[in-house]
C-alpha cells in the first residue's frame, strides 16, 4: 500500500508541476496569499452552512470564562475572513491574528456586519509568535481549520497557553487526518504533495490531537467527529476545548 501511494504521489507532483516550478522560484507563496482569500470567502459561507449546529454547540459556554469584569476578552488566531464572529457572545472584546495580511478587507467586513462584538485589533503575525499579545491576557483563544497549516503546531500551542490567563480555554475545530485503515486515508495522503500548495500550506493528514493531548493544560475535552462536509477528505475533525 505505501508503494501505491508514493507512485500516486508522484504522479500528483508530476501533474503540479507548474506550480511546484513556482514555489522554487519564490512566486507561489505570493499568488496563494493573493487568492486565498478569495476562496475562503466563498468556502466559509459553505463550511458555516454544514457546520453551523457543531460551532453553536462548542461556543455556547465561551461566556463562562469571561474574567471578573464579565467581559469576554477573545484572541483567535488565524481569524480570517472572521466567519465564527457570528457565534461570539454579545460585547465579546475581540482581538484578530493572521499571518495573510490579504484578509484585512474581508475581515472588517465581517466586524461590520457583527455589531455585537466589541473588536478591538488585528494583528498580522503568525501563531506561533504572538509577542504583541500580552501574557496571560486573554480569557479565551479560539482556532478553527489553523492546527492544519501552522509550521509548528507545538510552538502555536506554548503561545496559545502563554497568552492565556490561569484558567482560560483554548477552543478549536480542526480537519485531521482519517484512521489509517481507511480509504479516505489513503487518499489523503495521494493527493497532499498538491493539496498543500493550492490552499496555502494545508495539510490532510495531520494527527492534531496528538499535539493537543501532549501540551500542558489542565483539562482536555476533545471529540472526534465526521463533520457533515461536501468535501469527503475533510470530514474526519476533532473539536473541544482546553483549560490552562
Amino acid at each position: 500500500m505505501a508503494f501505491t501511494v508514493f507512485i500516486l504521489q508522484l504522479a500528483v507532483r508530476i501533474l503540479s508541476l507548474p506550480m511546484y516550478l513556482l514555489n522554487f522560484l519564490g512566486l507561489w507563496g505570493w499568488i496563494c496569499k493573493k487568492w486565498f482569500p478569495y476562496f475562503l470567502v466563498r468556502f466559509s459561507v459553505m463550511y458555516n452552512k454544514q457546520m453551523a449546529g457543531k460551532k453553536q454547540e462548542l461556543f455556547s459556554n465561551l461566556q463562562d470564562f469571561a474574567g471578573p469584569s464579565g467581559k469576554l476578552s477573545l484572541l483567535e488566531v488565524g481569524c480570517g475572513t472572521g466567519t465564527n464572529f457570528k457565534f461570539y457572545p454579545p460585547g465579546c472584546r475581540v482581538t484578530c491574528v493572521d499571518p495573510n495580511p490579504n484578509f484585512e478587507k474581508f475581515l472588517f467586513k465581517s466586524i461590520a456586519e457583527n455589531r455585537h462584538l466589541q473588536f478591538e485589533r488585528f494583528l498580522v503575525a503568525a501563531g506561533e509568535n504572538m509577542h504583541q499579545v500580552a501574557d496571560s491576557s486573554v480569557d479565551v483563544v479560539v482556532c478553527t481549520l489553523v492546527l492544519c497549516s501552522v509550521e509548528n503546531q507545538e510552538q502555536m500551542l506554548r503561545e496559545v497557553c502563554r497568552v492565556l490567563r490561569p484558567g482560560g480555554a483554548f477552543f478549536f475545530i480542526e480537519h485531521v487526518a482519517d484512521k489509517h485503515s481507511t480509504w479516505n486515508y489513503f487518499w489523503q495522503q495521494v493527493v497532499e504533495p498538491a493539496w498543500y500548495l493550492v490552499f496555502d500550506g494545508c495539510n490532510l493528514t495531520r494527527e492534531s490531537w496528538k499535539a493537543l493531548e501532549r501540551t500542558s493544560f489542565s483539562k482536555l475535552k476533545l471529540q472526534h467527529i465526521q463533520a457533515p462536509l461536501s468535501w469527503v477528505l475533510v470530514r474526519p475533525h476533532i473539536c473541544g476545548y482546553a483549560v490552562k
